[in-house]
This record gives C-alpha cells, structure tokens and sequence, in this order.
C-alpha cells in the first residue's frame, strides 16, 4: 500500500483519521505500508512514525532546490498601515503613482477617491489591495508570470476582487467553495453572508455549475492570460500545480502544514522561451515569520519543526539583493580591456566576437534579475544607498542601449524576451527616463537605396556602419546558401576574410567599408558578374546547379567535362526536377525517392555512357545529396 499525504490520513493528530488507518490495516493486514509526504513532519507526527515502521528516507528542501527540483522560495514581510487617514491616503498615493502620467494620476486619484463608497471593503482590505495591485502592476504584469492571493474568509475574497477592479490594474478571479450556512467562526455577519451568496449566484449563473466553475477558472490562469491574480482561501493552497503561479500574496494566518503547502504553490519549475523562473516570491501581509534574520524555526507559525527539516526553506530578500554588487562588478569586469569605459564604439567593437557577446548577454541577464528582485522589494533601501542603486539603475539602461546597438550592428535576430520588458516597464515606474527608441530595419543588401542610406547615417563611425552592412551580407549568405551554394560560398570566404583584414588593422575603417559595400552589391546584383556559359546567362537556377556541378564531372581519361557539356547537364537536371516536382513534395518520401531515382538514371545513362564520365559510388552519392538540397531550395513544395 503506498499512501500519500501520509501525515494528514495515518494518523491520530487529525482525529478520525487514526480510525481510517486501523480500518485500512484490518482490510489488509499483509500489506506492507508505505507512506509519503511532501510536508516536513511536525515534531508530534515524528512519534508517530511507528504507523510506518519508521523513516525510510528524508529528501529535505533545501537538497530539492539544490536538484533543481523546484525553484527557491524569497519572502518579504510587508506592512500595510491600517488607518487610512488623510496623511496616510496621501502617502499611498504618491507610492502607488510613480511614474505615471499627469492624466494616469488623475484617473487613479477619481478611483482611489470613489474608495471611500464601498461600504463593503475594510481599510485593510483596502490598503492590502492597493499594494498588491501596484506590486504585480510595476513588477509581474506582462512577464507570463501569475499570483494567487490567500485571503482569510469568503467575504474577504470577493471584497479584494471588488477593490482590485475598482483600480483596473490588474485582472482577477476568485476560487472558493459554495456558501455553508455553518461557517459561523469565518462570516458571522449577514452583510458577509449575502456578500459570498451573490457572488456565488453570479458563478452559476456564467458558469451552470461548480466543477465548470473551477475547471474553467483554473485552466485560464493557468495558461498565459487572464486572469493574473487568482484570490483564494482555503481551496487550491494544497496539491495545486501551476507553473506559471510565482507570486504568493499571503493575507491570512497560516501556520504549520498549511504554511508549509501554501508556500510550496510558488515554488514549481516553470520555463517557456526565454522566459524562466528563478524564485517564487512570498509576500506577507500577516507577519507570519517577520525577519529572516534568526533561525526560520525561532517563529511560532513553524515553531514545532526541527530546525534542520526546514533548512533552506525560505530565503530572506535581502539574501538575493545582497548579490546585486557581485553581478553588477562581474558585468563590468568582462569589458575591462576596453580602455575608455566611455567610448561606447569601443564596446560595440569589443563585442564583435560573438563568444564574448553571449558572455556579456549572460552578465547582463543575471544583473538584470538580480536587480528586478531588488526594485520589487521594500527592502533594498535597507541594504543599499538610494544613490547606489541609482547608479546601477543608470548602468542598466548604459547596458540595455549597448545589447539594443550591438544586436542591430551584427544584425542578430532580436528577440522581444530577451529585452526583459519588466526591467524596461520597472524603470519607467520609477522615474528614470529611457530614451526614445528607434526601430531600425535590417539591412537590406538587395535595396541599393537602403546600403546608401547607411553609408550616409550621420553621427556613426565608418566602422560600425560597415559592421552592420557585413552582418547583413553574412545574413543573407547563410539564409541563400541552399539556393546556390558555390556563389555564396565564394563570395562567404571573401567577407570573413575582409572582416579579419580589418580586426587585425590591416584595413582603415574606410577601407573596410567600401570592401563590404561591395561585396554587398556583388551579392545582391542579379548578374553577380560570375563567368558561365553561354547556355546559362540570365539562368540563375541553371547557374546555381552549374555551380554544384562545375569541376566534380571527370571523364574516364581524366580531363574535366568541359563547361558547354556541363551546362548542358545542368539544364537536363532542371527539366527532370520539373517534371517530379508536385505539391508538398518535400513533406512526400515516395515522390522524393522517384526523383532521386530519375536523377540516378541520369547519371549513368547520358553521363556514364553518352560523355564517359566516370562515377564513383563516393562521388555520386555526394553530387545526388548536393542536388536534392539544391532542388529543395530553388523549387520549395
């Protein structure tokens, strides 16, 4: 028998529960009795481990997050003042209006005013709601990530959710049993009673019944929209998996198990893109452990724990803000040979290798996290001056505009993720102007008109202009490759060879950009200057299968096929890829196989035996692969 949430059915502490375990054994006295938690056990339940036979195995906490198992837990204890006086409104107002325009304050000030109507919601409530809305808005909101909110009764859910969209900030929805007439110890007064009542008649009525109610509720937040904010109570703190769910807003006392379960909803694994998660974030409204300063255990929500079941459990904020100096000298010790930390063009240079760019996108990345968690919390003035992380605000943006400028100067493909909108969304909200951003194409070498305009740009060095034509040469090259692989190729070595004249300064920076402006202009232009035969001029798919096949084709006495008989074999091959080309070919192994087929017959019966070409079994298979690829590239299905 294998039994999980063994602590909760086995045994005696939770009362009939015992009676359940002693049932289980007459039914099957023989069966040998394995029990599982995921919980840490209470110090009483370990005395009860002779239900069990005793401990098998103990996996603690801190070696699932050593594992990778799961992700660690950050908490920030945070006070919400809970007599909104005037003095008081006015505080929380300029906190919460950060960054925002005249014409955003204005509106949130007629909402933040209207507060006051809602007889229904406490100034608790209240308070609480202000901040956990500019906390998801200014630091979550757009990343993929979600947060459920513990609220401490029914009526109290619904109050939170009346409050959060009264501000409109945020999105939300509620997850809660059906009203219990006997629920006397959480809603004893009738205003709460008929609160949870028509808010559960609501459900019903959009939804028709209570298992559509959770489904649907539960699989759109677990999905990327909305809602953001899931508002909960006691359903869904226990066995309730969803990855995205990284914040924890905690406004109910919880203690024992029920913390420890809470807590563990935040923690799952979650990836998708570049989007990873790092921690779960737990946010205390309720002081349930205050400051992680002493030993976790010293508080009494998880006073009957032994100190070493509950290592690594949590970890203060401050733990993780206190690393935003080592990441912050570690990003600006990768560019210690650049002479002048000013000449931002030395940087850009710098990174053209493209080992030491990825380095620096590492660096810059684990800054950026680091110092997202840094401005989500309250406690980063306790640890830093304000013009400390000024300053490392600064030189994020300093760092940000660097990867924008080399992304586009060695024309990378840029992907929106990785730009970290938060950090960008996080700045704003606190007052640091970025600058206007411009939205550059890439180059495109085919256009004569925009390889001009870039040679003209103002108030750029000849070199970095002449980085962004190569790297928009090289794009294109690698992207046509297929389509004529002896042309690019050709013309590939040329650019790599003319990139390393310049790095080892045996070309000026003018030089260097008139060397790559041609090469450009020699890609893209249609006649491309190449020498062919006569049968082939204004042909680019017969000069394409010219190229594969030019210098491979050997007669029996050992001179080479002559161009006018290559050419004319080119040719053949065309019609016959015409002839076998049909609709989705490339997705048809049967119609691939005939064409490969007909390219074989080919071979041996005009080459081998019309033009004495000697074919090798060697040579063959590797003319017939270059073909097909060949093929696929100029006749896509």
């Amino acid at each position: 028998m294998l039994i999980d949430e063994s602590h909760r059915t086995q045994t005696g502490r939770y009362g009939g529960h015992s009676q359940f375990a002693m049932k289980m054994r007459r039914l099957l006295p023989k069966a040998c009795y394995l029990g599982f938690t995921g919980t840490p056990l209470l110090k009483k339940d370990k005395n009860t481990l002779k239900t069990f036979g005793g401990l098998i195995h103990h996996y603690k906490i801190d070696e699932a997050v050593a594992d990778g198992a799961v992700v660690p837990l950050l908490y920030e204890g945070r006070l919400v003042d809970q007599q909104i006086t005037g003095a008081v409104i006015d505080t929380w107002f300029d906190k919460i209006s950060e960054g925002l325009t005249d014409q955003q304050k204005a509106d949130l000030k007629r909402k933040f005013s209207r507060m006051d109507a809602l007889s229904k919601t406490g100034q608790a409530i209240r308070a609480k709601a202000f901040d956990i809305s500019e906390h998801y808005r200014q630091h979550w909101q757009g990343t993929g990530f979600k947060a459920q909110l513990v609220a401490p009764s029914k009526a109290a859910a619904v109050r939170f959710k009346e409050v959060l969209d009264e501000i409109g900030h945020v999105t939300s929805e509620i997850i809660i049993s059906p009203p219990d007439e006997n629920e006397g110890n959480e809603e004893v007064d009738v205003e709460s009673k008929d609160l949870v009542r028509r808010f559960w008649s609501l459900m019903m009525a959009r939804y028709k019944s209570e298992d559509a109610y959770n489904r649907d509720i539960i699989e759109a937040f677990k999905g990327s929209g909305d809602p953001e904010i899931l508002i909960v109570v006691s359903k869904l703190l226990t066995g309730f998996d969803a990855p995205r769910n990284t914040v924890l807003y905690v406004c109910k006392s919880l203690r024992e198990h029920n913390l420890l379960q809470a807590i563990a909803r935040v923690n799952r694994l979650f990836e998708d893109g570049d989007t990873e998660k790092q921690f779960g974030f737990i946010i205390d409204y309720e002081g349930l452990l205050g400051e992680l300063d002493k030993a976790l255990t010293t508080y009494t929500a998880f006073e009957g724990y032994d100190d070493a079941d509950l290592a690594g459990t949590v970890h203060d904020f401050k733990e993780e803000i206190r690393r935003l100096p080592q990441l912050h000298d570690q990003l600006w010790d990768l560019f210690k040979p650049v002479a002048n930390k000013k000449d931002m063009e030395a940087f850009e240079q710098f990174l053209g290798d493209e080992a030491v760019r990825q380095d620096f996108y590492a660096r810059f990345r684990a800054f950026g996290r680091c110092l997202h968690i840094a401005m989500s919390s309250d406690k980063a003035l306790d640890v830093f001056a304000p013009e400390t992380l000024d300053k490392m605000k600064q030189d994020w943006k300093r760092f940000s505009e660097l990867r924008r400028s080399v992304q586009l100067r060695y024309q990378e493909t840029v992907d929106v993720k990785e730009f970290e909108p938060k950090i960008q969304k996080l700045l704003d909200d606190h007052v640091i102007a970025m600058p206007a951003e411009t939205i550059i194409e890439v180059v495109n070498i085919n256009d004569p008109k925009a390889l001009q305009a870039v040679v003209e740009e103002a108030g750029v060095t000849d070199a970095s202009k002449a980085d962004r034509i190569a790297s928009a040469t090289r794009r294109t090259l690698t992207e046509r490759m297929d389509e004529d692989p002896s042309f690019y190729a050709k013309f590939s070595a040329l650019l790599e060879e003319t990139i390393r004249d310049y790095r080892a300064r045996r070309l000026s920076e003018r030089d260097y950009l008139n060397s790559v402006m041609d090469l450009a202009q020699k890609v893209a232009s249609k006649d491309r200057g190449r020498r062919v035969p006569e049968a082939l001029r204004g042909n680019d798919d017969g000069q394409a299968f010219f190229g594969v096949l030019e210098s491979k084709l050997v007669r029996r006495d050992g001179t080479a096929l002559d161009e006018t008989d290559t050419a004319e074999v080119a040719l053949d091959l065309i019609g016959i890829v015409r002839a076998h080309h049909i609709v989705d070919i490339w997705s048809n192994e049967v119609a691939q196989n005939q064409l490969r087929n007909a390219i074989d017959d080919h071979f041996f019966d005009v080459l081998r035996d019309q033009k004495d070409v000697a074919l090798d079994v060697e040579t063959l298979d590797t003319l017939e692969l270059d073909l097909m690829k060949l093929a696929r590239a100029r006749f896509p299905g």
